[in-house]
């Protein structure tokens, strides 16, 4: 199995989720190799939970990283879970189409997408200006 989606897998253990019981893992590898996870963090208010795929973003560049090579997200539920449509855009504002997306499946069972099939036309600085 991938490092990156055993990353994804670990993180979940520290999600808070007491309303979906939905735990989510994300591991997000920049272009030198290392990695920042992130699970996902539910709020009474839903507007105000944070996603894996967020919280990995938000570590990797508060540490100063802005290019990214691959992302796993997995769910305790192992169904293949992708990114969100927000979360989708969030990863285009630091990230290329190409970047690598893989979903897991379940044992050993990965999907592997590119960011800008799972987000095609996407919201960009030069669609703004």
């Amino acid at each position: 199995m991938d490092d990156l989606i055993e990353a994804a897998r670990d993180v979940q253990d520290r999600a808070h989720v007491p309303y979906s019981e939905y735990r989510v893992g994300a591991a997000l590898e920049t272009e030198d190799g290392d990695v920042f996870v992130g699970c996902n963090l539910e709020n009474a208010n839903f507007s105000n939970s944070l996603h894996a795929e967020e919280v990995a973003i938000a570590e990797a560049v508060k540490q100063g990283h802005r290019e990214f090579a691959r992302l796993a997200v997995s769910s305790d539920r192992r169904d293949g879970v992708t990114p969100c449509g927000m979360c989708r855009q969030t990863l285009t504002e630091f990230c290329d189409d190409d970047l690598e997306v893989l979903c897991d499946d379940g044992e050993g069972d990965v999907t592997e997408y590119t960011l800008g099939e799972l987000l095609p036309n996407t919201i960009t600085q030069e669609t703004l200006e």
